[in-house]
């Protein structure tokens, strides 16, 4: 098995924003921040491609549909998925799956894109099964006030018409190698998925814990919806990090990409970087 791990590109986010209620004077010591109080983001997406014939992208980013409606966020670098295949020797067609970890406009921008002459819109990974959580799904279609603008129905109602949509209910195996959990908190049913090697496991975290800061269970970003939620499950999923020896990675930490995780007392830290 083959994994890859791809920035799609970066954006600006404020930093109250993404800390919620803990003081400036306490997360700028580990996340930085420009004169704006805003701190770069990246946008992470992860490639893997197992002896079985399984080619799998992981969220694939913002795309480039609403870019003008999205300026707040200043997207900067962003990389074309297609050209960043080719660097991998893959191309579009050859995607057989897609996760999307939740529906956020920055993890599920390039599901599909719109032809300049007919304006129509396309699906970028034709022949890929969609993996999306069902309660997901719903909250995309009927969302909630506070994430109504996280959502754009361009990115993801094309796949409605796929075959091969899969909506998810609980926990599931993908293939033998990969398996996807559902966290809660951030926004509902969120998928995290699970690459199991055999030399350890490699959690794809997302907006569960985006930043590596984010390993403090209480430092919760503005945008969950449900940070008591939030925390809970960030709990569970770190426990179960600290004591197998598991990776995470963090899909939007422009300077820590993936690191295993360690309990002291009753705490969690970061321990070991791992490079992908």
């Amino acid at each position: 098995m083959k994994i890859e791990l791809i920035t799609t590109g970066y954006f600006y986010a404020d930093g109250g924003a993404m800390f919620g209620s803990i003081p400036k004077t306490a997360w700028e010591r580990r996340y930085p921040a420009n004169e704006d109080n805003t701190c770069v983001l990246a946008m992470r997406s992860l490639l893997v491609t197992t002896d079985g014939g399984k080619v799998i992208l992981i969220d694939n980013g913002v795309g480039n549909k609403h870019l003008k409606q999205l300026s707040y966020y200043k997207f900067f670098d962003l990389k074309d998925l297609s050209d960043e295949l080719a660097k991998r020797n893959k191309s579009l067609f050859q995607i057989t799956d897609v996760v999307l970890t939740h529906l956020h406009f920055d993890h599920c921008g390039y599901t599909t894109f719109r032809d300049e002459e007919s304006k129509e819109l396309f699906l970028s990974f034709p022949h890929a099964t969609h993996w999306v959580s069902r309660a997901q799904w719903d909250n995309c279609l009927s969302p909630n006030p506070l994430e109504i603008n996280s959502f754009f129905i361009e990115n993801i109602w094309p796949v409605a018409d796929v075959t091969e949509l899969k909506l998810i209910n609980e926990d599931t195996s993908l293939c033998p190698e990969i398996d996807l959990r559902l966290y809660n908190g951030h926004t509902p049913g969120q998928i995290v998925p699970y690459i199991n090697t055999p030399e350890q496991t490699l959690v794809f975290a997302g907006d569960v814990i985006p930043l590596a800061p984010h390993v403090s269970p209480e430092w919760i970003s503005a945008y969950d919806t449900y940070p008591v939620t939030s925390y809970h499950e960030k709990v569970r999923l770190l426990e179960e990090a600290a004591s197998e020896g598991q990776a995470v990675v963090y899909c939007h930490d422009a300077y820590t990409p993936c690191t295993t995780v360690k309990r002291v007392s009753d705490f969690y830290k970061t321990d070991r970087k791992i490079m992908i």
